[in-house]
């Protein structure tokens, strides 16, 4: 397994790949791998001649209060995890590899990243829109692989690549969870035993959500409702925010009359998670 931690020996290393025409496929991650990055990783590994997987808990997509410092940082169980796919390499970067003193350029999309989560993290898109152009430039994979939990992150991701004309095929991935529906995250290791057993509402909520639409229910603000009263019975999660949206335009819907997002987030205890489900009325 190769392990790169400098931007130009990887870019160098990814030239030579390139100039022998061989395809790259690229996994972004922050490291604290679950079988959900795995799921990516093994389509990735399939797709091309060499797979990168980048760990880089990347500093400019937290907010000042949120959990960069804490974040757990794994890298030799990562390795270990990743050793069933090799060959692999790994692209570990230090913050100030990739950001140097006095770095000033972002990459920032204005309409997508206001909306959900955008709302509640500001700049935490433009973070992860710098990040990925960064390593778009540096690794220059032919795919790259993105998890539907991050639904907002993946859609933004596509719409920054035909904005700026990268020719690399984004793929997206279903969510992939445990058995009793919780969405895999690296941040569900925060949650305590009761916590854990508390998070799995979020995703009974989408289902309830989910049935309605199926049955019928055509008013978006009574699908909520309905939810945020399932949400209510678990003292413990506070809602952030539910939403029924345009799957592509992430647009708040008023009457569902095709293909929605539900989407969510919420903090149990002191750990947001994130969730959403896509619904075909009928």
């Amino acid at each position: 397994m190769k392990v790169i931690k400098s931007a130009r020996e990887m870019s160098l290393f990814c030239q030579r790949i390139k100039s022998r025409g061989q395809k790259i496929a690229l996994v972004p991650t922050l490291g604290a791998l679950h079988e959900g990055h795995l799921s990516l990783v093994a389509a990735a590994r399939v797709s091309a001649e060499v797979l990168v997987v980048s760990i880089f808990v990347n500093p400019i997509q937290f907010g000042p209060q949120e959990d960069l410092k804490k974040y757990p940082r794994t890298l030799r169980r990562d390795m270990a995890l990743l050793k069933p796919f090799e060959p692999v390499v790994i692209f570990h970067p230090a913050p100030n590899d990739l950001y140097p003193e006095k770095y000033e350029t972002f990459v920032e999309l204005k309409d997508l990243s206001q909306k959900l989560c955008g709302q509640f993290r500001p700049g935490h898109f433009k973070g992860v829109c710098t990040v990925v152009a960064k390593l778009f430039n540096i690794v220059r994979p032919d795919l790259a692989y993105f998890g539907e939990k991050d639904y907002q992150q993946q859609l933004i991701i596509k719409k920054m690549v035909r904005d700026l004309n990268y020719d690399i095929q984004i793929v997206s991935l279903p969510t992939v969870r445990e058995y009793d529906g919780l969405a895999l995250s690296s941040r569900n290791i925060y949650l305590n035993k009761n916590q854990r057993k508390s998070a799995t509402i979020l995703y009974r909520a989408l289902v309830r959500a989910k049935k309605d639409i199926e049955a019928g229910e055509g008013d978006a603000r009574k699908i909520i409702l309905r939810m945020g009263s399932l949400i209510g019975t678990e003292p413990s999660v506070r809602i952030e925010y539910l939403a029924v949206v345009n799957p592509e335009t992430l647009e708040n819907v008023k009457v569902v009359k095709g293909r929605v997002l539900v989407a969510l987030a919420a903090r149990v205890g002191a750990t947001r998670l994130i969730d959403n489900l896509a619904v075909h009325p009928g």
